[in-house]
């Protein structure tokens, strides 16, 4: 029968019921070096997580003063951003699909200097992503202030469940349970709330008459009551299929209103969110229509550009306008950031830059042949010393009782798998009953990758008793694609196994007999954009190559479907890989 352990830790006295390990006294205020740590062999206890970016970019161009800052300005996949301000402070939300919390949310009081504040969704209720696929889950949230009301809200599409929002008077607190829209179709909906107090909803849906073509949709708008958190009156289609139906443009969608200087102005993404990409702006003169496009559309695209142009920037789209307390007028969209213009891993990433505006009225923010910048200034503005952007490097002692705002889990809060309680110090993740590549919450929890180049370690106690039993460093970008190196049992040897799992089997790359001693492993991850390489070490001594030039491409949009980049954390189970062909 396993046994079951306690521990209890007084500086310089250890007790400990049904398990005897070694451990040296403990000093004022530093965690319990482990000489010698044996544990239930169901629970896999990591004992630190450091992530470090070094990408070539960062180290060549230096920012040339404090009022700089790069793009991405929240590199990895953070995709689908929104913005809004109460004229004080800023908020900024992106997409999460089918993680857990879910919509980040970020604070400034300035536009450069950013901060995540939590999440809008973090509570099982407002989030069921049960069965969900992992680039399913909650579409392009969008964030708006109501200065009637004087309340926040982020409203979104859940792909399985429909269109929702939340709401809060304040958001650095708790945010409503969702208000469900069953009558608001599509996706993508955002809110406009006019100076006159009328409340309205726009989001993508299906044209008048139905589609006639493959990506065929349309932008509608509803009436929305704010003292009922009701919609009423019918839809009115806005826009149909997008700038010019005659082109058939495709997926429209990513909807916002805005009221500037007395005219409506409806922008919206078209194209798809791969390489056509592209942002387009309307203007009206009410809210519910008629919208007229602008002549020199779109107003944020890289689509033409040369494919072979260094470092570049592609898929850019899905806007949103804001405009600063000091008049100036910024976007926030998304790109991506792919290597020789072929692939990444680090899904959408959060841009911003400024805006300008043309002698007939309409605000753009790229024209003709422009590149997206990297480096941009915002005079006026001193850059933190810890921004979101750059290479950074982020430890994690696994010392406080609650997990720190970067890491998530897969389709729910996965609280009954992890623990920061049961050896304070350590991630503590028991071997759950679940395998990575099913539609149900695993004992994983990761992180955005947020660099091509960039290096990840830990490191791990962990006994397993039976074939089965794993634990380790999982990269992961959906069910059928990831990497996992783990410590595992083959027969009577403890192993460390770099794994590959596919849509319809596991592949084992590479394999090495671990000593027999409960000791720790220590693990870690190299990235240099295009391939990574594995490494592990027995007892704090060197380094040892496990796998090298390990294809990155495999974890790439460009290899996979899906709307998320690739996470990288801690995992365990005791349950097989299952195949349902």
């Amino acid at each position: 029968m396993r046994k079951i352990f306690s521990i209890s830790i007084f500086c310089g006295v250890i007790l400990l019921s049904g398990l005897s390990a070694s451990f040296i006294a403990c000093t004022s205020g530093a965690k319990a070096e482990r000489l010698n740590f044996v544990s239930d062999s169901l629970v896999a206890h990591f004992d630190y997580f450091t992530y470090k970016g070094d990408d070539d970019f960062y180290k060549e161009n230096p920012l040339p003063g404090d009022d700089y800052f790069y793009n991405p300005i929240l590199p990895g996949w953070y995709s689908d951003p929104s913005v809004c301000t109460n004229g004080t402070d800023y908020f900024l939300v992106t997409s999460t699909f089918s993680y857990f919390p879910g919509v980040p949310i970020f604070h400034s009081t300035d536009m450069l200097n950013w901060e995540q504040i939590g999440h809008v969704l973090d509570r099982p209720e407002q989030l069921p992503l049960d069965g969900q696929r992992t680039s399913e889950g909650i579409f392009a949230p969008a964030i708006s202030y109501n200065p009637h009301n004087e309340t926040w809200y982020m409203i979104t599409t859940n792909i399985r469940r429909g269109n929702f929002f939340v709401k809060t008077k304040d958001p650095f607190g708790f945010w409503s349970d969702p208000i469900w829209l069953p009558e608001v179709g599509g996706i993508d909906p955002s809110f406009f709330f006019d100076e006159d107090g009328k409340a309205y909803i726009v989001n993508n849906d299906v044209p008048d008459g139905g589609s006639t073509y493959e990506g065929h949709r349309a932008i509608r708008v509803t009436q929305f009551d704010v003292e009922t958190d009701k919609t009423v009156g019918p839809s009115v289609m806005l826009v149909n299929g997008g700038v010019n139906l005659a082109d058939k443009p495709i997926w429209i969608e990513g909807p916002h209103l805005y009221k500037i200087t007395g005219k409506y102005y409806l922008m919206c993404a078209e194209g798809g969110t791969s390489v056509n990409h592209r942002e387009v702006i309307f203007k009206g003169d009410s809210p519910m229509g008629e919208f007229k496009p602008w002549k020199k559309n779109p107003i944020l695209t890289q689509l033409h550009l040369d494919p072979q142009r260094e470092r570049p920037i592609t898929s850019a789209g899905h806007a949103d306008l804001i405009q600063k307390d000091n008049g100036q007028w910024w976007s926030v969209f998304l790109a991506c950031r792919p290597i020789d213009n072929q692939f990444e891993n680090l899904g959408r990433e959060t841009f911003l830059m400024p805006v300008r505006w043309s002698k007939d009225g309409f605000p753009y923010m790229t024209s003709e042949d422009e590149l997206v910048p990297r480096i941009i200034q915002m005079e006026g503005v001193k850059r933190v010393d810890s921004p979101t952007f750059g290479n950074f490097e982020q430890h994690d002692d696994f010392d406080t009782t609650k997990l720190g705002l970067e890491w998530m889990s897969l389709r729910g809060p996965a609280t009954g798998l992890y623990s920061l309680n049961e050896n304070p110090g350590f991630l503590s993740l028991k071997c759950a009953d679940v395998a990575s590549n099913e539609l149900k919450s695993p004992a994983f929890v990761g992180r955005r990758i947020q660099h091509h180049q960039f290096e990840c370690a830990t490191s791990l106690y962990f006994t397993p008793q039976m074939d089965g039993e794993m634990a380790g460093v999982l990269m992961y970008k959906d069910e059928q694609h990831q990497y996992l190196l783990a410590v595992g049992k083959k027969g009577e040897q403890k192993q460390i196994s770099l794994i590959k799992i596919k849509d319809d089997e596991v592949e084992t790359l590479a394999a090495k007999e671990l000593p027999s001693v409960d000791g720790p492993i220590q693990m870690k991850v190299i990235s240099i954009g295009t391939h990574f390489s594995f490494y592990y070490a027995s007892d704090d001594k060197e380094w040892n190559l496990l796998a090298e030039n390990i294809d990155a491409f495999y974890l790439s949009i460009a290899q996979s479907y899906g709307f998320t980049g690739t996470t990288i954390g801690l995992y365990a189970s005791c349950k097989a890989f299952e195949f349902s062909n």
